[in-house]
C-alpha cells in the first residue's frame, strides 16, 4: 500500500510538471491570439488541462482522479478538478512593456478595448454553455424554478388585486366618481417605473439582492395598505407596492434563464409562466371566496372599518412573503458574477449546481472538472460613455437607444401590442357583462306612481324599484334596506327612519316634514335638491357603508375572471410542449394571429354565456404569445443589459396596458364595433411582422 501511495505521488507529480508546461505555452500564445478559435484547435491533450478554460468531462476518466478534490495530500500536490484561481499575468516594470504580453487598458483606446471585451463575452458564452451542460438540469434548476414562480405568482396577484378591490376600496373610502379609477392608473404606474429602475439595478447589484428588495418592499406596503383608512394613503401604499413588484418580472426571467442550458431554456421558462397565471387564480379564488361576504370584517367605532376587502388584501401579500423566505436560501447567478468580474464567487456557485445536481442522481462521487473560467475584459462605466456628452439626460438617451436597436425595436413594439389589447380586453369583458347585467336588471325595475301609504311599517328589504309622486304619512321604516330603490318628487311626513342601510338608492326632489332619522346611513349625498323640514338625525351612520349580502354581480365578476384564467391552462401547456420545437417567434405570430381571428367573433356575442365563451378562447390563444415574447426577450439581451433590456420592454407594456385601460373603458356601452375591430387588426399584424423575425432558440446567451 505504502508502495502504491508513492507510486500514485510520483505520477501527479509528472502530471504538474506537465501541466506547468502547458500553461506556459497557454499563456504565450494567449497573448498573441484571443479569439475563442485557438481552444477548438487545440488537441485534446491542450484542452482537457487547467489553462485557464473549460475542461471536460475526460478527467473523470483519468487515473489518480478522486472525489476528495478539495484537499491536498502531505505534500500539497495539485489534484485534477482543483479550483486553481484566476489566472494573473505578470506584471512589468512602470513604463514598460514585456515583449510579447498585451498592452495595458491605459495604452489602448475605447475601440480595441470594446473589440478585446466582444472577443471575451463571445468565448465566456461558448464556454458556459458548455459549463452548464456539465451541472445538469436537476434539483437545483427545480428548487430556484419554484422560488421564482412564488414572485412571478405575485406579480399576478398585484395585476388582478387592483381590479378585485377597485370597486370595493372606492366604495367604502367614499370616493367620487371623478376620483373613481385612479387606483388602477397609479399601480400600473409604480410597476411601470419599477420595471426599469429593478431591472437596471439587477445589471449592477445583482439578480437575487435585487429581486430580495423589490419583493420585501411589494409585501410590506402591499400589507401596510389593508389598514390604512384615507384614500390617499392608500393609493400611496398601493404605488410603492406596484413599484417594489415591478421588478419581479424582468429580474426573475433573467435569473432562471441563466441557469439554464440552451435546450432547457425555451420549454422550463414557458413552465415559469403557468406561475402568472397560478397567481390570477389564487387572486380570484380569494376575491370569490372572501371579498362578497361581509362576515370578513370588524369596526373599531365608526371611524375604523377593516372591511373584507381588506382580508382579501392582506391573503394577496402571502405569495411575495413566502418567495422572500425561499429566495434567502438561493444564491445569486454565476452568469451575472462572472460578467462583472467575480471569478470566485462564480466558480462556487457553478460548483455548487454541479454537486447538488449530482446528489440528486445518486451521483456523489462525479468531481466538477472545471478549475477556471474566462472573464470577459473590464471598462469602466466612464470609458464606455465617454464618446457621449457628460450630463445624464445625454446618458439615458444613449441607453434607450442601446436597448431600441435593430430586432429589440421591433420586440418592443410586439410587447405594446399584446399588452394594450390584452389588458384592454380584460377590463372591457367585464365592464361589457356588467353591462349587460345592468340592462337585464334595469328591464325588471318595478315602477310605483302616485301612491299614499300611511301608518305601515316597512321591515324588509325594497330593491330595483322607482317610486314616483308618492307620499308617505306616519309610516316607519325599521331594520330593513333600499337596494337600488329611487323615489322622485316623493314627500314623507311624520315618518320615522331606524337601523336603515341604502344601496344604490336616492332621495330626488323628495321632501321631508318632521322626519326623524336615527341610525341611518341617508346623508346630503343621497339627499338630492331634497327639502328637509324640521326633521332630526340622531348616530347617523359615517363613511360609506358597504354590504355584499344578496350581491350576485358580485360573485358573477370573481368566476368570470377565474374561468378566464383557467382558460389560459391549455395555452401555457402547449407553449412549453412547442416552445423549442417550432421556435419561439413563430409560436408567437401563429398565437397572435389566431387570437385576433377570436377577438373579431365577439362581434356576434349577444349574451352573457357567448361573451364569456369567447373570452376564455381569447385567454387560451394569447397566452403563448405572452410566453413566447418572455423567451425571446431574454435571449435577445446579452447579460451585462439584459434585465435593462427585459425590464424597459415590460415598463412599456405596463404604459401600453394603462392606454390600452383608458381606450377600451371609455367605450364600454356605447360600442363593440372599435374595440372588437382595433383588438383584431393590431394582434393579426403584429403576428404577420413576428413571423419575419429571426428566431433565438439556437444562441448561446451573450
Amino acid at each position: 500500500m505504502k508502495g502504491a501511495r508513492d507510486i500514485a505521488k510520483e505520477t501527479k507529480r509528472q502530471a504538474v510538471k506537465k501541466v506547468n508546461k502547458v500553461v506556459d505555452r497557454a499563456s504565450d500564445e494567449y497573448s498573441h491570439s484571443r479569439t475563442y478559435q485557438r481552444f477548438q484547435d487545440e488537441d485534446d491533450d491542450y484542452y482537457s488541462q487547467p489553462d485557464g478554460n473549460y475542461t471536460g468531462d475526460d478527467a473523470n476518466d483519468e487515473e489518480g482522479s478522486s472525489d476528495a478534490t478539495e484537499g491536498h495530500d502531505d505534500e500539497d500536490e495539485i489534484y485534477e478538478g482543483e479550483y486553481q484561481g484566476i489566472p494573473s499575468d505578470a506584471k512589468a516594470r512602470d513604463g514598460q512593456v514585456a515583449l510579447g504580453q498585451p498592452l495595458a487598458d491605459g495604452l489602448k483606446d475605447r475601440r480595441e478595448l470594446e473589440k478585446e471585451r466582444q472577443a471575451d463575452e463571445e468565448e465566456l458564452a461558448q464556454q458556459y454553455e458548455l459549463i452548464i451542460q456539465e451541472c445538469g438540469h436537476g434539483r437545483f434548476q427545480w428548487q430556484l424554478f419554484f422560488t421564482l414562480g412564488l414572485a412571478l405568482m405575485s406579480d399576478g396577484v398585484e395585476v388582478f388585486v387592483v381590479g378585485f378591490v377597485l370597486p370595493s376600496a372606492e366604495t367604502d373610502m367614499c370616493m367620487p366618481d371623478s376620483s373613481s379609477g385612479w387606483l388602477g392608473s397609479i399601480v400600473y404606474l409604480g410597476m411601470m417605473v419599477g420595471a426599469f429602475f429593478w431591472g437596471g439595478m439587477a445589471d449592477k447589484v445583482g439578480r437575487r439582492q435585487c429581486l430580495l428588495i423589490c419583493m420585501s418592499m411589494n409585501g410590506f406596503f402591499a400589507f401596510l395598505s389593508s389598514f390604512v383608512q384615507g384614500y390617499g394613503f392608500f393609493l400611496l401604499c398601493r404605488m410603492i407596492a406596484g413599484f417594489g413588484i415591478g421588478g419581479a418580472v424582468p429580474i426573475v426571467f433573467s435569473y432562471f434563464a441563466e441557469v439554464l442550458a440552451r435546450e432547457k431554456r425555451g420549454e422550463h421558462l414557458s413552465w415559469l409562466c403557468m406561475f402568472w397565471m397560478i397567481g390570477e387564480i389564487y387572486a380570484s379564488a380569494m376575491a370569490w371566496a372572501i371579498i362578497p361576504h361581509y362576515g370578513w370584517s370588524f369596526s373599531m367605532g365608526s371611524s375604523y372599518q377593516f372591511h373584507s376587502w381588506r382580508v382579501f388584501v392582506v391573503v394577496c401579500a402571502l405569495p411575495c412573503v413566502c418567495a422572500v423566505v425561499a429566495l434567502t436560501f438561493m444564491p445569486e447567478s454565476p452568469r451575472f458574477y462572472l460578467e462583472v468580474g467575480k471569478h470566485d464567487e462564480a466558480w462556487m456557485i457553478l460548483k455548487q449546481i454541479h454537486d447538488t445536481n449530482m446528489r440528486a442522481r445518486g451521483q456523489p462521487e462525479k468531481v466538477f472538472t472545471v478549475n477556471r473560467i474566462k472573464i470577459p475584459k473590464q471598462i469602466d462605466e466612464f470609458v464606455e460613455m465617454q464618446a457621449e456628452s457628460g450630463n445624464i439626460f445625454s446618458k439615458v438617451i444613449f441607453r434607450i437607444k442601446t436597448e431600441l436597436h435593430g430586432v429589440r425595436f421591433m420586440m418592443c413594439n410586439l410587447s405594446e401590442i399584446i399588452s394594450s389589447m390584452y389588458y384592454g380586453l380584460s377590463v372591457w369583458f367585464p365592464d361589457v357583462i356588467k353591462h349587460l347585467q345592468a340592462d337585464e336588471y334595469a328591464s325588471k325595475v318595478q315602477r310605483h306612481n302616485n301612491e299614499c301609504i300611511e301608518d305601515f311599517t316597512f321591515n324588509f328589504t325594497l330593491e330595483n324599484q322607482i317610486h314616483t309622486n308618492s307620499l308617505f304619512i306616519n309610516d316607519r321604516f325599521i331594520g330593513m334596506k333600499f337596494k337600488s330603490v329611487t323615489f322622485i318628487n316623493s314627500t314623507f311626513h311624520s315618518c320615522f327612519f331606524e337601523d336603515v342601510t341604502s344601496v344604490g338608492s336616492f332621495f330626488r326632489n323628495c321632501t321631508f316634514i318632521e322626519a326623524v332619522f336615527y341610525n341611518t346611513d341617508i346623508d346630503d349625498s343621497k339627499l338630492i335638491n331634497t327639502d328637509v323640514v324640521n326633521s332630526t338625525f340622531y348616530h347617523n351612520k359615517t363613511g360609506c357603508q358597504m354590504t355584499f349580502e344578496d350581491d350576485y354581480s358580485a360573485y358573477w365578476v370573481y368566476l368570470v375572471n377565474f374561468l378566464g384564467t383557467l382558460a389560459v391552462l391549455p395555452g401555457n401547456i402547449v407553449s412549453a410542449l412547442l416552445m423549442d420545437k417550432i421556435g419561439r417567434l413563430s409560436m408567437l405570430g401563429f398565437s397572435m394571429i389566431l387570437s385576433g381571428i377570436s377577438c373579431f367573433f365577439l362581434w356576434f356575442g349577444t349574451s352573457e354565456s357567448m361573451m364569456i365563451g369567447m373570452l376564455c378562447l381569447y385567454n387560451g390563444l394569447s397566452i403563448s404569445a405572452w410566453n413566447s415574447l418572455d423567451v425571446v426577450t431574454v435571449e435577445l439581451y446579452p447579460t451585462d443589459r439584459r434585465g435593462t433590456g427585459f425590464g424597459f420592454c415590460n415598463a412599456l407594456c405596463k404604459l401600453a396596458a394603462v392606454m390600452g385601460n383608458l381606450i377600451f373603458g371609455s367605450l364600454v356601452g356605447i360600442t363593440k364595433a372599435i374595440p372588437i375591430l382595433l383588438a383584431s387588426s393590431m394582434l393579426v399584424g403584429g403576428g404577420l411582422v413576428g413571423l419575419r423575425l429571426p428566431d433565438t432558440r439556437s444562441n448561446v446567451l451573450m
